[in-house]
């Protein structure tokens, strides 16, 4: 596919897309560089240099309680909730439920959390985080869904689950498109795990969200579910390569201003991944067991400072 192809695609999307312009979101850690956990004042600073240097007011987590770092345990809602309600943020909380002990664990932190106080601050709920993509079946799934929403709906309406791209698109998550529980979806796509060149990136990118909105809307019906980009993204400076998706601040820049700045021209709500780099991290090894990088994939160096202008 090739960027000419652009205009067809935005055409496509249009009836999936709201008339205004998207709201432009960013995927946020719980941890500072040196991999301890983030405090409120830390998280009131991260609020303050994305408004200031983004214009954006709201964020997504990917669990309650991080323990990628078994020595630091991230209590991750307790600290950011007073941080939004302090700074007027809105959070998309995940919850990390790729198995029943997980959830469970997940939703009892919530549950001694999420209160009066601090529910206009969330804006939703996702259960899951690409779990479908990693082998957890639709039908596991389905019931953490259905109990976040027994449990919390009262508190917060939108509830749902996220997912890659091609599992909204090839029917693995139809059971519960069909279910009528899930209120709110995220789409995760990103050119850059397509293998993409940057000069083919942001059409990939497009055309992978229009093939899996698309699908959703045809199985669940139109308007019924609240549909958002959950990630996209690419590695600047540092991070690793992949096929022909080139790591470097300047892809990223372009991959930004002309994949991430269509979407929300079209209305598409969308989250950038990720907020800040992420230095802390270790080395992953992917699906292909080649060892990479994802400590640079932020829109801002781990000092808060912006790699690039984040405007459209």
């Amino acid at each position: 596919m090739h960027l000419s192809t652009i205009l067809s695609l935005a055409l496509a999307a249009a009836p999936l897309a709201v008339s205004a312009r998207g709201t432009l979101g960013f995927a946020l850690g719980a941890r500072r560089p040196d991999g301890q956990c983030k405090t409120v004042a830390d998280y009131e600073a991260d609020f303050d240099a994305l408004k200031s240097e983004a214009g954006s007011t709201i964020v997504r987590t990917y669990s309650v309680v991080d323990v990628n770092v078994p020595a630091y345990v991230c209590q991750v809602a307790a600290a950011i909730l007073p941080a939004a309600q302090s700074k007027n943020f809105k959070v998309i909380l995940g919850l990390w439920a790729d198995a029943q002990a997980s959830y469970d664990s997940e939703k009892a932190a919530l549950q001694s959390v999420l209160t009066s106080q601090y529910a206009p601050y969330v804006y939703a709920l996702t259960v899951g985080s690409e779990s479908l993509y990693r082998g957890v079946s639709a039908q596991e799934l389905l019931p953490r869904v259905r109990d976040a929403k027994t449990t919390f709906g009262e508190l917060v309406p939108r509830i749902g689950t996220v997912d890659s791209w091609n599992k909204f698109q090839d029917g693995t998550a139809d059971p519960i498109l069909t279910s009528g529980v899930p209120t709110f979806l995220m789409v995760n796509a990103f050119g850059y795990w397509q293998h993409q060149n940057i000069n083919n990136a942001t059409a990939t990118y497009l055309d992978d969200l229009q093939q899996a909105i698309g699908h959703i809307q045809s199985v669940a019906g139109l308007n019924t579910i609240e549909i958002w980009n959950g990630e996209t993204g690419w590695p600047g400076d540092g991070g690793s390569d992949y096929g022909d998706a080139h790591a470097s601040t300047v892809n990223e820049e372009k991959f930004f201003k002309t994949g991430v700045c269509a979407a929300l021209a079209w209305g598409v709500n969308v989250f950038y991944f990720e907020a800040f780099d992420e230095t802390w991290k270790p080395k992953s090894t992917g699906d292909t067991g080649q060892q990479g990088d994802e400590t640079h994939w932020g829109a801002f160096t781990d000092n808060r400072t912006p790699k690039f202008s984040l405007t459209c």
